[in-house]
């Protein structure tokens, strides 16, 4: 474990860099952790990032990515949803969606 500096707090993350405890998350978390994956967050990654959000406050759960596409589907991308997520977070829903997001890394699931 170590830990990380994001908008004068520091938060706990494992050694993949993905939060300890979700409920440290913040924007400025999110934030460093996309430029720790080479990302820099548009609108369209904060859509994400906040639909997977509200849904883990709800269901205590992280979101499959089927859930994630298909709420993009929704808003409006319908077949093109998919690729859309994985152009967004290129190195997979798990490696940089959930990781920016401030979930806990799935231990069941692949890196996909």
């Amino acid at each position: 474990m170590a830990e990380m500096l994001a908008g004068g707090a520091r938060v706990t993350i494992d050694d993949e860099g993905y939060l300890i405890d979700p409920g440290e998350w913040s924007k400025p978390v999110a934030e460093a952790l996309a430029r720790s994956e080479g990302l820099v967050l548009g609108d369209e990654h904060w859509q994400i990032i906040h639909f997977m959000r509200d849904f883990f406050d709800e269901h205590q759960v992280i979101p499959d990515a089927r859930f994630t596409i298909r709420h993009l589907a929704d808003q409006g991308l319908g077949a093109k949803a998919r690729a859309r997520l994985f152009e967004l977070f290129p190195y997979g829903y798990v490696k940089q969606a959930c990781k920016v997001a401030g979930m806990r890394r799935p231990r069941g699931w692949s890196t996909g």
